[in-house]
């Protein structure tokens, strides 16, 4: 059993109440068609191989009796170990979610996730990734090149655990690298070092995928000048016109914390961040590759002021690691002090500054004939390994912004096969764009044909449809230049393109548009209704906020899905929310006939969330067979209400009367819920007309009926 504290807790409880209460482990999900699949392998990782997530061995015995200090609806309801486990599950099932969908929105509660299990509260650190997505969406149509990041970065992360997962010739080399900062007890279980293994990768390949192109904010604003400057076709080189950044040291310039807890971890003092990652890069790379560390360091220093000297290209890795070591101690220093700042750490950096353009055109020149230098190793820089091969294969599936990329034919979806430690991926087309890929085909066969007969000067350059072509064609450019960066020996890799209908209705796309940074407000204001209900306009922001962060992971991300799925339930009853000027009506409440169509909506969704997190239906409490006169014999606080004592009793069950067991239909959901009360039916409708009040708190978000 994968989830440990499930089984345990449901072990005290039978011995408490004589019968099977709660709570029960969840399905995992398998393809049946492919178990080594994108989605079967990911969630395997998260679901079987990261046992024991965060677990605190001195916290077992709040499973019998001693004061509980893990927290659900509120702190010290249920055991810690038991959170850890809801929250590991939180994540399994939104990273599930991410790749069934590909949404923006579904990589919203990705990043959630793991910001609350491994970085600290979201609110402390969300700019750093929502302004991504924002910047994106609006600056990069006036490039000419430029494709979505933001969830580009969650199914790269997705990647990381499925090859983890599947590759053991991966796996060894990473314990092997990282055996000393594990830790491994001696004469410790084979099983328990895996599982510690796993989890450790799972903490760093997060922050190094999950991160690695925060940076971008800083690069597109030089595409945005390049852009404008190659309208007339002309070629980067001298006489161009490009952007410089000045006075980085704003940004590279390592806190006295930070000097002092590097100069603890390698003996050797830095001032910047570009002094500290051209010592890393250098004791990892440099013997194998013969370079120093002057020259690494200079050709750090020489990224954000010098692009003349970088093929007039801005490095956004640069900036993305920069801006990384400092939220590291903004956040981990703060919460856990700075001694919780590792050399693993220092190696998410190193390979968040190597996975774009220094590697390749700085380390091993991989596109210079003769003079390329050797494809990373995984043994040498395993994070970076990953990541560099990994950004490679994620190509499907990302929203184009610039003009060029717009018009250009790039992958829709992708299947793997990660069977055998191999990766066979298999790239779709939409197959309403067959006529462009016939044209390119017959070009490219006049094209091989001309150069057959008259030789290459007279063919000239081969025609391109990016992506296909790259995938296509006979000389595999997509392949080749992988193979080019990253060794792939271990994971021998196959690739090719094919068509299909596209499949649009997965987005879930709603006429509904607003700053994509409304979604925490808007769940964190749900939240308080239920505490605040009347006062939504009048209580302050600071005070709904800490409300909920008394929460745990799992009933924020509940708060969350609410507010997400607003969108869909106003585009039912032809309504949606934005914060344009448009001439439509303004909706100012709710009919009682879009009240009754909303309703049994959200009740659906509320129920199919608590099955997927292992709630089952029953009494919240055995009223009269309960005994609560002793609260500590189940971990609670002496001063707890009986109405509290219940509350805790119902999370340690994850028992709920209003949910459902099993899988239901739409149908099955829709008769449970026209037998409920008018009081728990209100409950499915409240929240959203609490929505129109909440709403028009947000830069002038306002709700308009379509008719």
């Amino acid at each position: 059993m994968a989830y440990t504290a499930f089984r345990t807790m449901r072990e005290v409880n039978k011995s408490r109440f004589s019968k099977e209460v709660g709570p029960f482990e969840p399905a995992k999900y398998c393809s049946k068609k492919n178990p080594n699949d994108l989605k079967s392998a990911a969630i395997r990782f998260l679901h079987d191989t990261c046992e024991g997530l965060r677990f605190r061995e001195e916290a077992d015995a709040e499973f019998y009796g001693a004061d509980c200090t893990g927290r659900s609806t509120a702190p010290g309801q249920i055991p810690y170990n038991l959170q850890m486990d809801i929250d590991r599950l939180s994540l399994e099932r939104e990273l599930g979610n991410f790749i069934d969908s590909g949404t923006a929105e579904d990589a919203y509660t990705v990043y959630y996730c793991f910001l609350e299990m491994f970085i600290g509260k979201y609110g402390a650190s969300h700019s750093m990734i929502e302004l991504l997505s924002e910047f994106e969406s609006n600056a990069s149509s006036l490039l000419m090149k430029h494709r979505d990041h933001y969830s580009h970065s969650v199914y790269v992360f997705a990647l990381g655990l499925a090859i983890y997962e599947t590759n053991e010739k991966y796996r060894n080399i990473f314990r092997k690298f990282y055996k000393d900062q594990i830790g491994f007890r001696k004469d410790e279980p084979e099983e328990s070092k895996a599982a510690r293994t796993a989890c450790f990768f799972l903490e760093y390949w997060g922050l190094a995928s999950l991160f690695h192109d925060i940076g971008y904010p800083f690069e597109i604003p030089f595409e945005q000048v390049m852009s404008y400057f190659e309208i007339d076709k002309k070629k980067r080189g001298p006489g161009t016109i490009y952007l410089a950044f000045h006075d980085v040291g704003a940004l590279t310039a390592l806190s006295h914390d930070a000097q002092a807890r590097f100069k603890t971890l390698y003996e050797k003092e830095f001032t910047t961040t570009d002094e500290l990652l051209a010592f890393d890069i250098t004791s990892k790379l440099g013997e194998f590759y013969g370079f120093n560390e002057k020259y690494m360091l200079d050709k750090l220093r020489s990224k954000p002021g010098e692009p003349h000297n970088n093929g007039y290209f801005m490095d956004h890795a640069y900036f993305s690691s920069a801006r990384l070591c400092k939220e590291l101690f903004d956040t981990i220093g703060k919460n856990r002090g700075v001694a919780g700042i590792t050399k693993a750490h220092v190696d998410v950096l190193s390979a968040i500054m190597l996975h774009n353009s220094l590697f390749k055109f700085a380390i091993a020149f991989y596109k210079e004939g003769k003079d390329r230098k050797p494809e990373l190793r995984a043994r040498l820089h395993p994070l970076a390994y990953m990541l560099m091969i990994c950004d490679e294969l994620q190509c499907w599936d990302r929203t184009a912004y610039g003009r060029n990329s717009r018009t250009e034919l790039h992958p829709m979806a992708a299947d793997f096969d990660f069977s055998g430690g191999k990766i066979d991926a298999v790239y779709y087309y939409d197959a309403e764009e067959s006529a462009k890929i016939a044209d390119f085909r017959n070009k490219y066969d006049a094209w091989t044909e001309t150069k057959r007969k008259k030789g290459k000067e007279a063919a000239g350059e081969a025609p391109r449809l990016k992506a296909y072509s790259d995938m296509n064609e006979k000389e595999k450019i997509f392949l080749t230049e992988i193979r080019h960066i990253v060794d792939t020996s271990i994971m021998p890799l196959t690739a090719v393109p094919d068509v299909r209908p596209a499949n649009r209705k997965s987005k879930h796309i709603y006429l509904s548009d607003s700053n994509f940074l409304h979604l925490y407000d808007f769940a964190v204001s749900l939240n308080g209704r239920y505490s605040h209900q009347g006062e939504e306009e009048k209580i302050k922001t600071e005070q709904l906020e800490s409300e909920f962060n008394e929460m745990s992971l799992e009933y924020k991300l509940s708060n969350i899905r609410q507010a997400r799925n607003f969108a869909m339930y106003l585009n039912v009853i032809d309504c949606f929310y934005t914060d344009k000027p448009v001439d439509f009506d303004m909706l100012t409440s709710f009919k009682q006939e879009e009240l009754d169509v909303i309703a049994p909506m959200e009740h659906e969704r509320w129920v199919r969330e608590h099955i997927a997190m292992g709630w089952s239906c029953g009494a919240e409490y055995e009223d009269k067979e309960t005994d609560i006169s002793d609260p500590g014999k189940y971990g609670l606080a002496e001063s707890l209400t009986p109405e509290e004592i219940h509350d805790a009793l119902r999370e340690q069950m994850r028992r709920h009367k209003l949910t459902m067991d099993g899988n239901p239909t739409e149908a099955e959901i829709r008769k449970h819920f026209d037998g409920l009360s008018e009081e728990d039916q209100g409950k499915d409708w409240k929240p959203m007309e609490s929505m129109l009040k909440l709403i028009k708190k947000y830069d002038g978000l306002r709700i308009y009926r379509i008719e």
